[in-house]
């Protein structure tokens, strides 16, 4: 039986979400109950998902807003410019928080994956609102650095979903359920070039079309030109390593480990601290794992 999983995202800011939620879409194991948004204009990125779900043929499926932050649209808007959330098939919720507390309540014979590709505030607001959700869910994310940083440096770096709320992401890690991430050490790592992209581009699917068009969005908007040449590699796309530990770990070097989530954003391994994390820390075959997400990506 596939898994239940709730998606809670800041799609919209870089562009490996946008693939995340793709490649989640492509795969059997998963089922995909519920997608949350995170952070900035939570609004911008409703519309997001909904279009990509509804040209993915996923209409059905409950989309609820975070907190809206701010009214600044992120660097894909030109996809959803004229798209409405009028059209949008599924359901649409205001309360995030509230929705995956429902969501997981009502799953009560399936344990739930929580799936974290952003901040944690609504997956921090969910536990409060019910704390008991732990004993039905378990939590995966992409969040921290251990022992390497950004672009696999030899140095921890301060990683994004946890500096933009180190709070909340204590409360996750910290709330008695199981928690599994891959942290930069891991994804950092993670792009398609060669014959791996090329498959990508050439593939006449909808997801493909999808993500073509709104990366090239993404590189224009974000000047990412200037560093990556698009139509030849994509940027990192740390996000879809969180979808795969959703479902299977064959890829990777796995380690249980104490982990303190400074002020900072700063994850360091902590022997002595109470937040244990299932991590996966060195890749076994990443080349394995990035053949499965084009091979799914691509297929109809």
């Amino acid at each position: 039986m596939a898994i239940p999983v709730i998606l809670d995202t800041d799609i919209g800011t870089d562009i490996d979400d946008t693939w995340a939620l793709c490649f989640l879409s492509k795969c059997p194991e998963l089922d995909l109950q519920l997608v949350t948004t995170c952070t900035g204009d939570t609004t911008y990125r409703v519309l997001l998902v909904a279009k990509i779900l509804e040209a993915l043929g996923m209409g059905n499926v409950p989309i609820a807003l975070g907190p809206r932050e701010s009214s600044n649209w992120g660097p894909q808007a030109a996809f959803v410019h004229e798209y409405s959330i009028e059209n949008y098939p599924g359901l649409v919720m205001d309360d995030a928080a509230a929705s995956i507390v429902d969501t997981i309540r009502s799953s009560r014979h399936h344990p739930v994956t929580i799936l974290g590709i952003g901040p944690l505030r609504n997956i921090a607001s969910a536990l409060e609102k019910d704390p008991t959700i732990t004993e039905q869910a378990k939590y995966v994310g992409m969040q921290g650095s251990l022992r390497k940083g950004y672009g696999g440096s030899p140095a921890p770096s301060i990683e994004y979903n946890v500096a933009k709320d180190p709070v909340s992401c204590r409360k996750v890690f910290n709330a008695g359920w199981d928690v599994t991430i891959t942290p930069l050490d891991t994804c950092g790592t993670v792009r398609l070039e060669g014959p791996r992209y090329v498959k990508i581009i050439d593939a006449d699917t909808p997801t493909c079309s999808i993500l073509i068009e709104n990366q090239e969005i993404w590189s224009w908007c974000t000047n990412a030109r200037s560093r990556i040449d698009p139509a030849a590699i994509t940027s990192t796309l740390f996000d879809t390593v969180a979808v795969c530990l959703c479902f299977t770990e064959r890829f990777f070097t796995m380690e249980t480990v104490g982990i303190s989530v400074g002020n900072d954003g700063f994850t360091a391994i902590d022997p002595e601290s109470p937040i244990r994390v299932r991590s996966a820390t060195k890749w076994r075959d990443q080349g394995g794992f990035l053949d499965l997400m084009v091979d799914r990506l691509s297929s109809r």
